[in-house]
């Protein structure tokens, strides 16, 4: 059985589809590219596909991750095309490797956050970023399944800042062009209960009483292995892309590469 990691987006008005809106493509896509899927046991088998920590509805996202189980062997990026194709536009297929390594939801631990902020002056951003990044604790409320929770916000922030004049992720189409815009990009580890985009705007409005007129546009960057020295997250695919780049060539590829080429065969 082959495993294969693949990373996906969610782009434009994409980002509006839930979880299961995706399965429900992902698996179509599967089919009409014949992808040899391993299946469950039981009475209603299904494909043997793994997603780590998808993005909450209505937040745009570069960096979803999810893993599938094949019965025959096949070319990653061949297969990355194939399925890049029988999506649709918004959710794209942009990478792929095989797994030789254990444990990529593991390697998930932070994300990077880009928040567009229309109507929202810079400045106004900036003076409420620095208040949250002073602020000890930020409690903030979400409504649950067991009714109203309260809990830390600032903790699992681990980086905020404004920035002007950047190149956003955020669809525009739909977007105010003559109005200010703010932008926030948030570096969050992945903490129980999690917290989101949404619960961080929460606390902006607490500290410093930024209120957006409009709903922010809200895209993932990143997600990943939060490096403590560098500050960064990492890419979760790089230990596989390391590992097949030290493998071993099979003996049949390793004998083709090295012998002799017959006399006028040229």
């Amino acid at each position: 059985m082959q495993r294969i990691r693949l990373r996906y987006t969610k782009r434009g008005r994409l980002r509006f589809t839930s979880h299961r809106d995706f399965q429900r493509a992902f698996e179509r896509a599967l089919r009409r590219a014949e992808v040899p899927m391993a299946y469950s046991a039981g009475f209603t088998p299904h494909p043997k596909v793994s997603y780590a920590n998808a993005a909450p509805t209505g937040t745009g996202s570069e960096a979803e991750y999810l893993e599938i189980a094949l019965t025959a062997v096949r070319d990653p990026e061949t297969l990355r095309a194939l399925l890049d194709e029988s999506m649709p536009p918004g959710l794209d297929i942009i990478d792929a490797v095989e797994a030789r390594t254990s444990g990529l939801a593991d390697r998930l631990t932070a994300s990077v956050w880009e928040l567009r902020l229309d109507g929202v002056d810079p400045v106004d951003a900036e003076r409420a970023a620095e208040a949250f990044d002073k602020a000890e604790t930020v409690e903030v409320q979400r409504m649950t399944k067991n009714g109203v929770r309260t809990f830390d916000a600032r903790s699992a922030v681990v980086n905020l800042e404004s920035l002007r004049n950047v190149e956003t992720h955020s669809s525009q189409a739909d977007r105010p062009t003559d109005q200010p815009c703010a932008i926030l990009r948030l570096v969050v580890r992945h903490v129980t209960p999690a917290v989101r985009p949404d619960d961080v705007l929460s606390g902006l409005r607490a500290v410093a009483d930024l209120a957006p007129p409009v709903p922010a546009a809200v895209t993932r960057l990143a997600q990943g292995l939060f490096d403590e020295e560098t500050g960064t997250v990492t890419d979760p695919l790089a230990p596989d892309r390391e590992a097949a780049a030290t493998a071993p060539q099979p003996a049949a590829a390793t004998a083709a590469a090295t012998a002799p080429v017959p006399e006028g065969s040229a």
